[in-house]
């Protein structure tokens, strides 16, 4: 059976696309950017930091020390083990708050680890202990 006239030129059609295909990909092949060479791709930073392809004046050029220059992640800095704050809650049951001075932030405390005689409002020194539930206060004494 004869195909028709329809299918022979949807056939044709079709090879043709094919063909169009092929070109576009050895063209793609030839033109390809992909594996330059650094002298392609240097790149500047301009004055707000924006990256761009013009190298820039010289005219406001600035020296930058590669030996300031730091790696990774910044240091952490020690910060002082004594806090200090305000009893702003005790219970009758030996527990309570200290707000701290510095960061406002709440600990909670015991009175087994107090030091002096404390109560509600009193000044005091101390110092942060890791706890399964958060920090807690230990070492607490009263400062005037």
């Amino acid at each position: 059976m004869a195909d028709s006239f329809s299918k022979k030129e949807n056939f044709k059609k079709k090879l043709q696309k094919q063909k169009e295909k092929a070109i576009r990909r050895e063209d793609r092949k030839n033109t390809n950017d992909k594996g330059k060479s650094l002298d392609d791709m240097i790149m500047y930073v301009d004055a707000n930091g924006q990256l761009t392809s013009t190298p820039p004046d010289n005219s406001n050029a600035s020296v930058i020390d590669v030996n300031n220059i730091q790696l990774g992640a910044a240091p952490i800095q020690e910060e002082d083990p004594i806090k200090s704050g305000i009893v702003t809650f005790f219970s009758d049951k030996g527990y309570g708050f200290i707000t701290e001075d510095n960061s406002k932030e709440n600990v909670f405390f015991h009175s087994n680890n107090c030091i002096d005689i404390i109560k509600k409002g009193n000044k005091v020194a101390f110092e942060k202990e890791r706890s399964p539930k958060g920090f807690s206060a230990i070492n607490i004494k009263i400062i005037r």
